[in-house]
């Protein structure tokens, strides 16, 4: 029983420490101003988002102007709420 007793806690011990061991988790997350970058620029950032999608965002932005708002993107062909989700913390307007 005792020794049943110290390979728990020697498991245990092991798993709380892993965590600990693991690499750093990145702080700043990068992010790409929807209103001046370029296509490449927005392809490499944001999540999802490949070089037709980030040049049809390019199109529009020229075609109607800046974006106001993050949301303003679903007015984009291809870009849906999703992307703008997972994309959020990622996205400048300024």
């Amino acid at each position: 029983m005792k020794n049943i007793f110290l390979a728990l806690c020697l498991s245990l011990s092991a798993l709380l420490t892993l965590p600990a061991m693991a690499e750093p988790a990145e702080t700043s997350m990068v992010s790409v101003n929807i209103n001046q970058a370029s296509a490449a620029e927005m392809a490499e950032v944001l999540q999802g988002v490949g070089e037709s999608k980030a040049q049809a965002i390019v199109d529009y932005r020229e075609e109607n102007g800046n974006f106001a708002a993050v949301g303003d993107l679903a007015q984009v062909n291809g870009i849906g709420p999703a992307t703008i989700k997972k994309n959020e913390a990622r996205i400048a307007l300024e």
